[in-house]
């Protein structure tokens, strides 16, 4: 029975029912608290670490595995165009380094450098002074010739220079010998000429391996009278050189 119907039944029997009433609860006293304003940390921020420069493709090959990339190149444009690529010839571990400017038709077709005419001469320009070719080393700025024989692009070189600083730093020459205005300018990174280059000593990138300017040998065959000079050269390389062998200081 629920508690209605019983009430009526209650009421109808004259039966006084009282039903306590639950008194209303006051509400609970709120205390009213002040915020108090906390100063918002600011999250130190975690420096990010620079990441490592990232090196070459090249920096890390060895004699044969950068043959083998500069074979397979295809930076510019220039390997469209090539027969092949040359690479370098001599001593891997040689004492001089000679570098010139790029490949021209005959080193395009043998995929050796300086082994035209202007090979033939700089050959005997190194039996002058008691050298054979198989006693030094010999590279290019550029790996492929320039459509032409025209003068290395500023681009190209670029593309190349990995290269040849790799070249370099596997001979560790005592000496490196710039041959010609174009491959100076390119190795020093200046638009100085020839003149102002010769007979003195430069440093060359960020080991300053010693390097002295010399007039390349095609140039000599268009200019016979120019030889003498040349040849002072070559005595000034080996001065620079007898310098380095005896531990003296040769750059400024």
């Amino acid at each position: 029975m629920t508690d209605a119907r019983r009430l009526a039944y209650l009421e109808a029997l004259g039966v006084d029912v009282y039903v306590r009433r639950s008194l209303p609860q006051a509400p609970a006293a709120t205390v009213s608290v002040p915020a108090i304003e906390r100063p918002v940390a600011t999250p130190t921020p975690i420096p990010t670490p620079m990441p490592p420069r990232p090196l070459a493709p090249e920096a890390a090959l060895d004699w044969e595995a950068l043959r083998a990339a500069v074979s397979v190149c295809t930076r510019c444009a220039l390997s469209e165009t090539r027969t092949q690529t040359v690479f370098g010839v001599g001593s891997p571990g040689a004492r001089w380094m000679f570098i010139g400017e790029a490949p021209g038709a005959e080193e395009d077709k043998r995929g050796e450098p300086f082994v035209g005419r202007a090979g033939q001469l700089l050959t005997a320009m190194l039996k002058a002074v008691g050298l054979r070719r198989e006693d030094v080393y010999i590279a290019n700025v550029l790996k492929c010739r320039p459509p032409g024989n025209r003068d290395p692009r500023a681009e190209e070189a670029a593309h190349c220079r990995g290269y040849l600083e790799r070249q370099i730093e596997l001979v560790a020459p005592a000496l490196v010998i710039a041959v010609g205005r174009i491959a100076a300018q390119n190795l020093l990174a200046t638009d100085a000429p020839l003149a102002r280059l010769r007979g003195r000593v430069h440093a060359l990138g960020p080991r300053a391996w010693p390097l002295v300017v010399t007039y390349h040998p095609a140039y000599l065959l268009r200019s016979p009278g120019e030889k003498r000079k040349a040849w002072q050269d070559l005595l000034f390389a080996r001065q620079v050189s007898g310098r380095i062998e005896r531990g003296e200081p040769v750059l400024p």
